[in-house]
């Protein structure tokens, strides 16, 4: 009796013992060969930003989500600035091309100035994502908005208020930003894809104001001087539209001509519609913007097919903020995305 209980206390002991040796095997948990093949694909990468120019929302925010994604995943990031010189830029990505990192994330001032040099760096093996303003060359991948879709929505709210028998007047002012810009040429397209189909519009001023708000100012106090029954205008981007805004303000005309610009739907934009100076901002959120320019960035340095195999591209969805629904959902500060 006592040797066969002896034996099966031994033979439950080493079941026991069995047992806690695979427990503990367990407890180690069990190695994702994908997380291990992933983060080593983008380990010592390198990623250069050359923007338009640093210090403004648009550019400050994609840096920022860019820059922690960076940090995150193990990649290097870096910006080369050109402070909004055209000339700066070129030379920047000249160099980038003799320097060769694995990609570069690029703002292009209009849609010819680096169309070659994009070429040549794809040519040279180099990724490229081109960031909301595309240039004439189609490269790996573009993120950014349908500034034909933004004409488009920007003349139809224009027309819903200005059309014959709907406003003061069916005059309309177009304020634009630098002519070749792509923000320039495919929103006024989509702008006059609308209006054409309503031609009791018209269309009193269309000038550049150089994105400077000071200029946009001083051009909408021309027109207003020239045609006080003025219904509505149409800016290219929020910043600039400040000083348009300002324009109608000081005429006293705030409540007669219908402002509609486009932005980032950052919170200065978004409390310029709550003080009745933008009356439609039409955001292409920048956060928004920033995850996908993320998610590229990523599956281009993951890829192992070469630079310019395979062309991409992606329009972001719009969202229209008006007095109705601006809030802090719909907007966002530079703290929000570091």
């Amino acid at each position: 009796m006592r040797t066969a209980f002896l034996r099966k206390l031994a033979l439950a002991s080493a079941v026991l013992a069995a047992s806690l040796s695979f427990a503990g095997a367990q407890d180690k948990g069990l190695e994702n060969l994908r997380s291990t093949a992933f983060n080593a694909a983008l380990k010592d990468k390198k990623v250069v930003f050359v923007p338009l120019s640093m210090g403004f929302d648009l550019t400050e925010g994609w840096a920022a989500q860019m820059k922690k994604q960076a940090a995150r995943l193990g990649y290097s990031f870096e910006i080369r600035d050109p402070a909004w010189s055209t000339d700066a830029g070129t030379k920047a990505i000249q160099s980038l091309i003799t320097e060769k990192p694995d990609l570069l994330v690029i703002h292009n001032p209009d849609i010819q100035s680096y169309a070659r040099l994009l070429k040549q760096a794809q040519a040279a093996g180099i990724k490229v994502v081109q960031i909301n303003l595309e240039s004439n060359t189609t490269t790996d991948s573009y993120v950014g908005a349908d500034w034909t879709e933004i004409g488009k929505k920007a003349a139809e709210a224009i027309v819903d208020k200005c059309d014959k028998g709907k406003g003061i007047s069916t005059k309309v002012a177009i304020d634009t930003g630098v002519p070749t810009a792509a923000s320039d040429v495919f929103q006024l397209d989509g702008i006059y894809k609308v209006l054409n189909e309503h031609p009791d519009i018209q269309v009193v001023s269309q000038q550049a104001t150089e994105y400077n708000p000071e200029k946009a100012r001083s051009i909408m106090a021309t027109v207003l001087q020239q045609h006080p029954d003025l219904c509505g205008g149409i800016g290219i981007w929020d910043n600039q539209d400040t000083g348009t805004a300002s324009a109608i303000k000081e005429a006293g005309k705030s409540d007669q001509v219908f402002l509609v610009t486009s932005g980032g739907g950052n919170k200065v934009g978004c409390e310029n519609v709550e003080k009745g100076l933008f009356n439609l901002y039409i955001s292409y959120n920048v956060p928004l913007q920033g995850d996908l320019l993320n998610q590229e960035i990523t599956r281009l340095l993951m890829s192992e097919g070469p630079a310019g195999e395979v062309k991409a591209m992606y329009f972001n969805p719009l969202t229209m903020i008006t007095k109705a629904n601006v809030n802090q959902r719909n907007c966002w500060t530079l703290d929000d995305l570091k």
